[in-house]
């Protein structure tokens, strides 16, 4: 068939509406007329017709005609590209397709956009003759077509943004998705005469709405299809809810949802209107919300990470459950992306870092990010540099504002009806997991908060997992434990809590000693050992009130290690240093001899010996070389050679390594030096003054009998 009787054809079929065979025979003759139509004028009225044509729009397929136009036009100008760039090398009477360039084409096709169609789908055909001529590495507009180009693309997006009656405002999807595509290849200039102000709420839209993902509703009928089989839980591969999720990831905005979030940033960044910026992290807020809240009443959630394997039928666990988190891990990412430019902008505009209006934004980013924690907690989702910036900087912000900070973890923490009892856990998994992002926020918080509120809102929550008494901790367990072990060092730490101190440091070291070694390895114990040294000894106030308190704790411990296990203890199944780290960083900085023994085999008695020398260099100096000796004296009570040669490395790295002030270090060189110190720690030699050394005694000298002495002169002096 002729191109002219092609096109004819074609426009006929424009005015009705056919099944999906003939649609699809519609779309593809577009792209083979939009390649070969040599005549400009002819390129213009196909635009036009195929932007209002029933044949595509009375249809009513939504995003999916939008990104068939799109499709259409971008390869048509690669294929006019290549026959441009054939014709080039081909000097014969023989042309392939319209004979063309791409400049021309370019300029025929945008003169088809008129006023007889929308703005937005102006948008579709513009940014598919971008994509087709410009993307990767061909480039095949001049400068001066392309600048038009990514003009028309601006113009068709700013005034498809602005709602101009009696137009109805245009589709946010469209929009969205055109601008998804062809945003990479705008230019910076191009990019800075976008209407951010009006991109904000459409691109919001465009991503958690219907064209997105459906505001988290594919999460709450998950339910509706979970079987249980033997004892255990089915989600079948051919249930309707996982084939509307392998749909939902299928669509154009869905599966570009790492693009249209960098988008929507730039977005933020570049917006004037810092209210519309609020508005989106409301509708982000929301949206999270939305997502826990399905995912709280399905059966599935009640799951903890280390029992899948056990209530999971081997289908589930292959194919429907790691597709679930794998896309719920795409819209974590996504989601907290955007809030990443919230969060920075918030930082330099004058109008959100009001004392106002700062601690509201950094509560609403903590709030998204608790209730997708369910999500970023599991197996290392948070684990990346956009995540730390927005959860520490937000942190940072809240805890200058103490009357926000209080008012965040009373509306984060669990009501006590969720708890069996006072001093038992929650039996849900995933109140669980949100008193551990609980527990990990409050950590941060007690430096601003006066004692009371630290005490009610921190204390009393660690306390219940700080007092777990089972034999063994599962994973999640573990890290309940350590975030309550680091958030009550957090509180210990902080000079204004110093009678809250006083009370808990007693109850504090019980549990410790009750915890070690079967729920806490030895370098998380060393290491809270360590700060609760710190913290009992000056400067901290409560060093003057209770000057006893640090040395009491180290009696503890050295009366603890006389009577320690010389086994060696085995790894702590699922022990991370997370606690560890809490206890470090209140500590105010490690050492690299415990870091290296941290990965040194131990027993129970080394580690406590191991302990006491790691809380030397806070000791007082009215005891401090009297307590040198005690502990040289316990290194010499530790039976394995192994074992005690790593303690006797590490208390010569404690004396040489800067740990201790000026006149600690002198005292600990002239005890090691002059008052047996030195033989005290490697020979097992009693510290304390050196005896003088015995006087010379003659020696008696074997001779035959009868022999002549010879006598040696005596001195005269």
């Amino acid at each position: 068939m002729s191109t002219e009787r092609l096109l004819t054809t074609i426009l006929q079929y424009y005015q009705d509406v056919h099944d999906d065979a003939r649609t699809e025979q519609i779309y593809g003759s577009t792209t083979a007329l939009l390649t070969n139509l040599s005549n400009p004028l002819n390129l213009a009225l196909l635009t036009s017709q195929l932007l209002t044509a029933p044949a595509i729009w009375a249809r009513r397929d939504g995003m999916r005609a939008c990104y068939r136009i799109i499709s259409v036009f971008n390869t048509a100008a690669i294929h006019v590209r290549r026959n441009e760039l054939e014709n080039a090398k081909n000097k014969g009477p023989q042309r392939a397709g319209g004979g063309l360039a791409s400049d021309a084409w370019a300029a025929a096709v945008l003169k088809g956009a008129d006023d007889e169609s929308g703005r937005w789908q102006h948008l579709l055909v513009f940014s598919g003759v971008l994509m087709g001529m410009e993307s990767g590495r061909q480039h095949a507009l001049s400068r001066r077509m392309r600048a038009t180009v990514e003009r028309a693309v601006v113009t068709a997006t700013n005034l498809a943004l602005r709602i101009r009656d009696p137009e109805p405002p245009a589709p946010s999807g469209p929009v969205a998705l055109a601008l998804n595509y062809v945003f990479p290849l705008l230019s910076d200039s191009s990019r800075a005469r976008l209407d951010c102000d009006a991109l904000v709420p459409l691109a919001s839209r465009a991503m958690l709405g219907g064209d997105g993902l459906h505001d988290g509703l594919f999460l709450g009928t998950i339910d509706l299809d979970v079987r249980q089989a033997e004892h255990k839980f089915m989600w079948a591969e051919t249930a309707a809810s996982f084939l509307h999720l392998r749909q939902l990831e299928q669509r154009p905005l869905v599966s570009g949802l790492g693009p249209l979030s960098r988008l929507l940033a730039y977005a933020v960044q570049h917006a004037h209107d810092a209210g519309a910026v609020l508005q989106l992290q409301d509708d982000l807020m929301a949206f999270a919300e939305r997502l826990l809240h399905h995912w709280q009443r399905g059966k599935l959630s009640e799951l903890e990470i280390s029992e899948e394997a056990l209530y999971l039928t081997p289908e589930t666990l292959e194919v429907t459950w790691p597709a679930l988190w794998q896309f719920l891990k795409k819209i974590m990412y996504a989601a907290v992306a955007v809030l990443q430019s919230i969060v920075a902008r918030s930082l330099l505009d004058r109008r959100l870092k009001q004392d106002t209006t700062a601690p509201v934004v950094a509560a609403k980013t903590l709030h998204t990010l608790r209730s997708l924690y369910f999500i970023s907690s599991r197996d290392g989702n948070d684990a990346f540099q956009v995540y730390a910036f927005t959860y520490l900087t937000s942190l940072d912000t809240l805890s200058r504002y103490p009357a926000a900070a209080t008012a965040f973890l009373q509306s984060t923490l669990l009501p006590p009806t969720l708890f069996p009892s006072p001093s038992t856990v929650p039996a849900h998994p995933l109140h669980r997991t949100l008193d551990l992002f609980y527990l990990n926020t409050a950590e941060h918080l007690p430096l601003h908060l006066p004692p009371p509120t630290s005490d009610a809102l921190i204390i009393h929550p660690a306390t219940t997992y700080l007092t777990l008494s089972v034999p063994t901790l599962s994973p999640r367990m573990v890290q309940l434990f350590e975030a309550a072990h680091s958030a009550v060092l957090a509180v210990l730490a902080c000079p204004r809590n110093a009678d809250l101190t006083a009370a808990l440091a007693p109850f504090y070291a019980e549990t410790l000693f009750a915890a070690f070694p079967a729920l806490i390895s030895p370098r998380q114990f060393r290491l809270a050992v360590k700060t609760v040294m710190q913290i009992l000894s000056p400067p901290f106030p409560i060093a003057a009130a209770q000057p006893d308190l640090a040395e009491t704790l180290l009696e503890m411990v050295r009366f603890r290690a006389a009577r320690a296990s010389s086994a060696v203890l085995p790894p702590l199944a699922g022990a991370a240093a997370g606690a560890g780290a809490g206890a470090g960083g209140a500590a105010g900085g490690g050492d690299g001899g415990q870091e290296a023994a941290a990965a040194v085999v131990v027993s129970e008695q080394s580690t406590l010996v191991l302990t006491l020398v790691d809380s030397l260099p806070f000791l007082e100096l009215r005891v401090f070389e009297e307590w040198l000796t005690l502990v040289a004296h316990e290194v010499g009570g530790i039976r394995d050679a192994a074992l005690r040669e790593v303690v006797q490395r590490r208390f010569w790295d404690v004396l040489v390594s800067g740990e201790m002030d000026v006149e600690r270090a002198a005292v600990g060189v002239a005890w090691w030096g002059t008052k047996g110190g030195r033989e005290a720690v490697l020979f097992g030699a009693r510290g304390g003054a050196v005896p003088p050394p015995p006087p010379p005694q003659e020696e008696d000298v074997f001779m035959m009998s009868g022999a002549i002495v010879e006598e040696r002169a005596e001195s005269k002096l």
